[in-house]
């Protein structure tokens, strides 16, 4: 099996840590060349110091981090400690981690091992706001023709917003980042609200996980808790949506989505809709449009294959 290269972007955030150790676990598909870091869902010391803590949970301090931008491109820093608790990862006990990050920028990061492989190799995953991925772009042009593809959670159509009326956290948090990446020409897959509201964590998915056992079981089952504490408090009332987990569970296994091609504009001026993401699946000046909307998703199947990869 080849595997793919990929460089995971995030800014963990209870629902990030549950991605990142699902791609900490699949060491058979995925060549994990890196994790960046970015200011979000807490302060970009924060993020950068929980990827660090996550990945010596997962025993996998073979693989770099690197802390990128402090702050958005335009706008003032928005986080969403609210729903991560104070330090990012909810409950998750916190300790100063044995290994730090590398003393590259995120963005240098980025750029470095797009550049130094061959054309269409390295895959990005974003479950954060898209700062890091949008500033690479910029500084190094020939970087969105060399990258196979993105996959990024982020954005509603149908749902409607999680963090204003029409606006998803990780796009209101940088729009102006979204709309580089979207307006790059990259390959890129969008995650939104529609499908990750359909990615719920039962009862009956944490159990199966907490049956493993193990420091990964154990923190996941602890951050499951958390958000389903939070969500059940401060949102629907329901099970907690796991966003984050929906990037890295299609570029496992595709087939448990469907996508739809669209054109994608990200509101970037207006103070009342800023960070909405217009998705237009007539895509009529864009015959081939590069982008493509996750539509439905296989939950079942997606904790499945999430409980798999902690069972190695």
């Amino acid at each position: 099996m080849t595997k793919t290269s990929l460089i995971f972007d995030c800014d963990p955030g209870v629902d990030d840590a549950i991605a990142l150790f699902l791609a900490f676990a699949a060491r058979d598909e995925v060549d994990l060349l890196g994790v960046t870091t970015v200011a979000g869902n807490v302060a970009a010391a924060l993020t950068a110091r929980n990827a660090c803590i996550l990945r010596e949970i997962a025993q996998r301090e073979d693989v770099p981090v690197a802390a990128g931008c402090e702050r958005p491109m335009v706008r003032a820093p928005i986080d969403a400690g609210h729903f991560h608790g104070q330090t990012g990862l909810g409950d998750l006990p916190i300790s100063t981690p044995q290994k730090g990050v590398e003393a590259i920028h995120g963005v240098d990061f980025i750029i470095n091992a797009v550049m130094s492989r061959p054309s269409d190799t390295v895959t990005v995953a974003v479950t954060g706001p898209m700062t890091n991925l949008a500033m690479a772009m910029v500084k190094e042009p020939r970087l969105s023709r060399r990258l196979a593809r993105i996959i990024a959670m982020g954005g509603a159509r149908s749902e409607g917003g999680n963090i204003t009326a029409s606006a998803e956290y990780n796009i209101y948090a940088d729009p102006h980042a979204a709309q580089v990446v979207a307006e790059s020409g990259t390959p890129l897959v969008m995650m939104g609200l529609d499908v990750t509201h359909q990615v719920r964590a039962a009862a009956r998915h944490i159990d199966a996980i907490a049956a493993i056992g193990g420091p990964v079981s154990k923190a996941c089952v602890n951050l499951f808790g958390f958000m389903d504490r939070t969500e059940k408090a401060l949102a629907s009332g329901g099970d907690a949506p796991q966003h984050d987990l929906c990037p890295m569970a299609y570029l496992l296994a595709p087939t448990l989505f469907t996508l739809r091609p669209c054109r994608m504009e990200v509101e970037t001026s207006s103070p009342l809709t800023s960070g909405h993401t217009a998705v237009d699946f007539r895509h009529r000046d864009s015959p081939q449009p590069h982008i493509k909307w996750a539509i439905s998703a296989d939950a079942d199947g997606i904790f499945a294959l999430l409980t798999d990869h902690l069972s190695r």
